[in-house]
C-alpha cells in the first residue's frame, strides 16, 4: 500500500511530493490515517531554515487529526478507528530535572512532531500513543486540528498573563484568533494589533469582540495589563512594553523572532516583565481541550487539499486569510 506525502527536502526549498510505503507503528506507537492536519507558522520557520534542520527529508505538520488505523507492540491507549490528535510535542525523555519537575516542554532530548519524526503533512502518520490525545467531540476534524498548536500554544502564553482584564494581542493569526475568543467568553478586554494597514484582519478581530483593533504601529487607547505576541517580529517587543502598564507582562509566543532591538530601560521600568513560551506540556492540552470543550470555538478553517500545501504555506507567509489553514485529506 502506497502512501502520498509532501515533504521537505532542503531548507528554503519548496515541499515535494513523496510516495512512500505506508509507515509501520513500533513498539508504543498508533500509525493514523490522516484527515487533517494544520499549517503552522513553526512550518515556515522549519521551511526557512530559521530553525536548524535535523532530518532530511521530514515530512511537516503538527496539527495532525486522523484515526487510528494500527497499533503497534504494546499500544493500548486508543482503539482502531479512534480519532486522536497529535501536537508539537511529540516525545520526551521522561526522566531529566525538567520532566521531572512538570516542565517536559523544556526536556532537552524532547522530539517534535514534523521536525525531528514526520508529521501530517501526509495520509498516514505514526505517532507515540502517550503524546497523542483525544479530541472534543464538538469539534469537526478541520475545526479541530488548529487547536493542537494554535490553540494549545496560545492557551499556554494565556495563561501566563492569569490577571489581565485587558489583553493585547501582537499577530492576529491562527493563535490570536482562538485566544481572543476565549479572553473575551471570560470577560476580558481584547485588543487586537495586526500588520499595519491590514483592515481586513482589524474588522475580523471586532466580529470576535476585541474591543478594539488597529496596527501594530499604533497604540491602544488603553493601557495593557498583559501584550501576548505571536507575530515572530523581535521589534515589537519594545512596542508591547511601551503599550504595557506597570507590572504589566510581555509574553513572546513563538518558537523563533527576529532579534529584539534595544530599548531605553524605563519601558522595562515599573517591575514589567518580559518572557517567552517554549512548546508545551500534556498538562496544557489536558487543560486546553477541557476548555475548548466547554466553550466553543471557532477556529475559521480555510482548507487546502495536501497536495496544494506549499500554496497554503504560502498564503500563510502572505497573511492572505483570516483564520487558519488545514490540509484535508479525502
Amino acid at each position: 500500500m502506497e502512501d502520498l506525502a509532501m515533504a521537505l527536502v532542503s531548507p528554503r526549498s519548496p515541499l515535494v511530493a513523496l510516495h512512500r510505503a505506508v509507515p509501520v507503528p513500533g513498539p508504543g506507537e498508533v500509525l493514523l490515517e490522516v484527515s487533517a492536519c494544520g499549517v503552522c507558522r513553526t512550518d515556515l520557520h522549519i521551511l526557512d531554515g530559521d530553525l536548524p534542520p535535523v532530518r532530511s527529508p521530514i515530512v511537516p505538520g503538527h496539527e495532525v487529526v486522523g484515526r487510528v488505523a494500527a497499533l503497534g507492540a504494546g499500544a493500548s491507549r486508543f482503539r482502531p478507528g479512534e480519532r486522536v490528535g497529535v501536537p508539537w510535542l511529540g516525545g520526551t525523555c521522561g526522566h531529566c530535572r525538567h520532566c521531572s519537575s512538570g516542565h517536559e516542554n523544556l526536556c532537552d532530548d524532547a522530539v517534535f512532531t514534523g521536525y525531528h519524526r514526520d508529521g501530517g503533512y501526509a495520509r498516514h502518520a505514526v505517532a507515540d500513543e502517550r503524546f497523542c490525545l483525544s479530541l472534543p467531540d464538538a469539534y469537526d476534524d478541520a475545526h479541530a486540528a488548529p487547536l493542537l498548536c494554535a490553540g494549545l500554544i496560545g492557551y499556554r502564553a494565556y495563561a501566563m498573563a492569569p490577571h489581565a482584564a485587558r489583553l493585547g494581542l501582537y499577530g492576529f493569526g491562527a493563535a490570536a484568533h482562538l485566544i481572543a475568543q476565549v479572553a473575551v467568553a471570560e470577560g476580558r478586554e481584547v485588543f487586537a494589533f495586526t500588520r499595519p494597514g491590514d483592515t481586513r484582519s482589524q474588522e475580523f478581530a471586532r466580529s470576535l469582540g476585541c474591543a478594539w483593533a488597529g496596527g501594530s504601529d499604533e497604540t491602544p487607547p488603553s493601557a495593557l495589563d498583559a501584550a501576548l505576541l505571536f507575530a515572530p517580529v523581535g521589534s515589537l517587543v519594545p512596542a508591547a512594553l511601551a503599550a504595557t502598564e506597570k507590572a504589566g507582562t510581555v509574553v513572546c509566543a513563538g518558537i523563533h523572532m527576529s532579534d529584539v532591538p534595544s530599548f531605553p530601560y524605563r519601558l522595562l521600568w515599573g517591575e514589567r516583565t518580559v518572557r517567552s513560551v517554549a512548546n508545551l506540556t500534556r498538562a496544557d492540552r489536558e487543560a486546553f481541550m477541557a476548555l475548548a470543550a466547554r466553550t466553543k470555538l471557532d477556529a475559521r478553517p480555510v482548507a487546502y487539499r495536501l497536495e496544494r500545501a506549499n500554496e497554503a504555506l504560502e498564503d500563510l507567509r502572505q497573511g492572505a486569510f483570516d483564520g487558519a489553514a488545514v490540509l484535508v485529506n479525502g
